[in-house]
């Protein structure tokens, strides 16, 4: 097992305790799991709305993030995937559609290059 792996694990652990100590896990389908994530990266955007490249409060900025990350995690552990492997399959999969040699520097969209 990788530390990385372990890590997630941890997390994810920690978040269904906490769920499960409350009986929160009646209100965490998946619509509402990717409703709250959805919300939640809105907020992490709310940051820096009206604001110049780096002048987010970055304390708010780490909090929304959280949320963000326990969100999606809640949402992979509802379907139990690995969310080390997905986010692997996910990568290579751009790869394919991102080849270096073709997307280096370029913000094109891959149907673009």
């Amino acid at each position: 097992m990788t530390a990385i792996k372990s890590d997630i694990e941890e997390i994810t652990a920690a978040l269904t305790d906490f769920r499960d100590e409350r009986d929160w896990a009646q209100f965490h389908n998946p619509k509402d799991l990717a409703a709250a994530l959805s919300i939640e990266a809105s907020e992490l955007l709310e940051c820096f709305l009206w604001k110049a490249h780096g002048e987010a409060d970055e304390a708010r900025v780490k909090e929304e993030l959280a949320d963000v990350f326990a969100f999606a995690l809640l949402l992979a552990e509802h379907y139990k995937w690995d969310v080390k492997q997905i986010a692997l399959e996910k990568i290579a999969k751009n790869a394919e559609k991102y080849p270096a040699h073709k997307a280096r520097g370029s913000a094109k969209k891959y149907t673009e290059l």
